[in-house]
């Protein structure tokens, strides 16, 4: 297994050797490094930088299992210039890849406790190797939950997984969306409406959460109203990320910079921040 390139800015060549479509305008790219060498050790909630020659680069959470680290994982969402592009390559493209960057969910930490995991929409992406990972040490935590709401149902992500994950006796996994159809048989109602309704011990609780940010501002409202404390609660935070490595200040909130000082914060440090919208 290889150590990061000794470049930060360098990208490798990956081979795209599988690609799965998630829903009508996301997909999951399966890549291996060109160069045979192994592929890149990574935690979970870190990210990658994808470059595409002569389109552009963008920062992607890396959504596969940290234990399988030959192949590097990203579930991509088409909505910008390189996103649709990459939406048409096929089998066998080479991209760039740069990384992995930034910190990780505080899995090891949080030993012990009851683990919380709420994600929306696209969200449950850099959440998903979190779960690989309290999966493959189930024993050494509490309770696992998982709570994910998307728009509608055809905007669910990884289906079979949640089914899998939902027939798991050691699993609590929970699934609603905002505007259901007539084929919908799960909850309605936006993802706050399922806190309630999940056992877990408060004051021995960790929350990892992850979807838009008005999302993670009312379920952060939520957890704090069952008594989770505010140091117990983590987000990742993923918006204007350009270099990676904090060079460009393109994504600097207040006093930190999302790429290296992120994803993944604790509340706590930056509640007075995400809340202003000037920063």
């Amino acid at each position: 297994m290889k150590d990061r390139a000794p470049e930060p800015m360098l990208p490798e060549p990956y081979r795209i050797e599988r690609i799965l479509k998630e829903t009508g305008d996301t997909f999951t790219f399966e890549l291996e490094p060109v160069n045979g060498t192994g592929g890149a050790a990574f935690s979970a909630g870190q990210f990658n930088m994808l470059y595409l020659f002569g389109i552009g680069e963008i920062p992607i959470s890396i959504s596969g299992d940290p234990g399988k680290p030959s192949r590097m994982v990203h579930t991509i969402r088409a909505v910008g210039a390189v996103t649709k592009v990459m939406r048409a390559l096929k089998r066998g493209s080479v991209i760039g890849l740069r990384g992995p960057y930034g910190n990780g969910w505080p899995i090891e930490e949080s030993r012990g406790n009851d683990i919380m995991i709420i994600g929306g929409g696209i969200g449950l992406a850099p959440l998903r190797p979190a779960l690989y990972r309290l999966i493959s040490e189930r024993e050494k935590y509490g309770r696992v939950i998982l709570l994910y709401g998307t728009r509608t149902p055809a905007d669910i992500l990884f289906h079979h997984e949640l089914e899998r994950w939902r027939g798991r006796l050691d699993l609590d996994v929970e699934v609603t969306v905002d505007r259901a159809n007539t084929s919908w048989r799960g909850h309605a109602g936006v993802v706050t409406t399922l806190i309630p309704k999940a056992a877990f011990d408060p004051l021995q609780t960790t929350a990892f959460i992850c979807g838009p940010e008005i999302m993670m501002r009312f379920t952060v409202l939520e957890l704090e109203a069952r008594g989770i404390p505010s140091e117990n609660i983590y987000l990742s935070l993923e918006r204007s990320m350009k270099c990676g490595v904090g060079l460009c200040g393109h994504c600097q909130l207040g006093p930190c910079f999302i790429c290296k000082d992120g994803p993944v914060f604790c509340y706590n440090k930056v509640k007075s921040l995400i809340a202003l919208r000037e920063i």
